[in-house]
């Protein structure tokens, strides 16, 4: 069908379903819009004229490592997303109708457009924060904001592009190149992962470029271009402008392209998403994400060690953490965010926290087999084991993986001096707050709000998100002491810290019940 039946029945629809919205609505949204630009006009002139302050150029290599990041995590978060995908009636009632799917889409891209419009602006901001503006204030500042447009639009449109050359839906075999009388490209490895490769190709490039910024090497050249002619940027713009045009262009011609299984995976998952995030339930967030990884993989069985009972049942956490190599290298590469933090010029406390939370956020990622004791406590129980020893034997993995991580998170934060020794003594207390986050019960609702000058504050959410973090920080305070303190002596922090730590644990271990 043409785009005039896609309207017809977007017509039909709109006349079955609310009022579409008034000219008193326009006006009050636009009002708002106006009074948001006159409040924020202020602050952000304030902001964009301090940028021309000249920038110090030992922090330049961390805050482009910093973007390089950021714009890498983006485009990663873009391919678990879709990036496009449909509203759950479009999903279930239009997507496999006779409707032209490029028209059927084209509102989602939209607001997809929407959004990668403002992470642009956000990193166009950051790179000229990274790099400054030492004149030509307002031109400088456009070829940064487009820059960064640029930057998400051709990566978004590039995980457009994926997702068109995903591989058909089950019982289609997918046509490559080469096939039925197709020609095979010499740019192309065939179009069911093609694109894939090339996106993975750009967020290893900037993987790169953030390791090799970090270490300082960029220097001269990031200087220099901080201090490039007017002409420089304006070069870089159009070719960042061309660059990003031609795959968006390819990307909304591919449209039609996209399978219908792949629509409806990533309709689903964003509904999955929208229900958790109304629902104030993260948690179900990661069920979703664990499930849905391994039920698209065939595993192969092999024989167990001969173990304890306890450790025996802890075993599988290490198998699973053995099967996904990924994410070993993932966790192992971002033991770097603190010194990269560090080496930006944040506060010392920043780079501490930074350890603190980075180390309980990779120890919950070995926390899967407690967290199903803990929702299905009936089969915890008839395995027989003692509750108490299975959840000791389940604390090695995280405690091992956190403290591993903080030593060399520490090491490349602090080389000289003693402080890595902190690293293997925060395991336990990470282990007891990552324990703590995996056994606790979703949100509740039901709590009171409490009224605060900046607006209510439902204290539900606010206690979910406390739960975990509030025991890792509590066996770890000796270390934080000793990380934002220089004058403290390590020696009595890190007696006390292996002390505390492991007591923490232990005392954890042993007052939490079996539901």
């Amino acid at each position: 069908m043409t785009e005039i039946g896609v309207r017809a029945v977007r017509a039909y629809l709109r006349s079955r379903g609310p009022a579409p919205a008034s000219l008193i609505d326009r006006y009050v949204s636009g009002f708002c819009l106006l009074m948001a630009i006159v409040i924020l006009g202020q602050p952000l002139a304030g902001v964009f004229a301090g940028l021309a302050e000249p920038v110090d150029p030992d922090r330049m290599g961390a805050g482009v490592a910093l973007l390089a990041l950021a714009l890498c995590g983006f485009l990663a978060g873009a391919r678990a997303a879709g990036p496009v995908l449909l509203t759950a009636p479009d999903a279930s009632w239009l997507l496999l109708s006779p409707l032209s799917r490029r028209h059927l889409l084209a509102r989602p891209v939209r607001t997809l457009g929407l959004v990668v419009l403002a992470a642009g602006l956000l990193f166009g901001v950051g790179l000229l924060a990274v790099l400054g503006a030492p004149d030509h204030l307002v031109w400088r500042v456009l070829a940064a904001l487009v820059l960064g447009v640029a930057a998400t639009v051709g990566g978004t449109a590039l995980a457009v592009l994926g997702q068109t050359s995903r591989p058909a839906p089950l019982g289609q075999a997918a046509r490559q190149p080469g096939q039925l009388g197709q020609t095979t490209r010499p740019w192309q490895l065939g179009q069911v992962q093609a694109w894939q490769l090339w996106l993975t190709g750009v967020m290893a490039a900037l993987l790169v470029l953030a390791a090799v910024a970090v270490t300082g090497r960029l220097r001269t050249v990031l200087t220099a271009v901080a201090h490039a002619p007017l002409a420089a940027p304006a070069a870089a713009v159009a070719g960042a402008v061309v660059a990003a045009a031609l795959p968006a262009w390819h990307a909304w011609r591919s449209l039609d392209r996209i399978h219908a299984r792949t629509l409806l995976a990533a309709s689903t998952r964003a509904g999955h998403v929208a229900n958790a995030t109304a629902a104030l339930d993260p948690g179900t967030l990661t069920w979703i994400a664990e499930d849905n990884h391994w039920r698209a993989r065939r595993l192969t069985s092999r024989r167990w060690p001969a173990l304890p009972a306890p450790l025996a049942l802890a075993w599988q956490d290490w198998r699973r953490l053995a099967r996904r190599p990924g994410r070993l290298a993932l966790i192992a590469g971002t033991a770097a965010l603190p010194a990269i933090l560090a080496q930006a010029g944040a506060p010392m406390a920043v780079p501490a926290i930074a350890v603190l939370m980075g180390g309980l956020a990779v120890a919950a990622t070995a926390t899967s087999g407690s967290r199903r004791d803990a929702d299905n406590p009936a089969l915890a129980r008839l395995i027989g084991t003692p509750f108490r020893a299975t959840l000791a034997a389940r604390a090695v993995l995280p405690a091992v993986l956190s403290g591993v991580w903080a030593t060399a998170a520490l090491l490349l934060s602090s080389p000289v001096g003693t402080v890595w020794l902190f690293g293997p003594l925060l395991g336990p207390a990470l282990t007891a707050g990552a324990l703590r986050m995996a056994r606790r019960e979703p949100v509740d609702h039901t709590m009171p709000v409490i009224e605060t000058p900046g607006g209510a504050l439902p204290t539900g959410p606010l206690k979910w998100a406390a739960t975990g973090p509030d025991l890792a920080l509590a066996g770890s305070l000796p270390a934080l002491v000793a990380l934002t303190s220089p004058g403290v002596p390590p020696a009595p922090c890190l007696a006390a810290q292996a002390v505390w730590g492991a007591a923490v644990l232990a005392a954890y271990v042993r007052r939490t019940r079996s539901r």
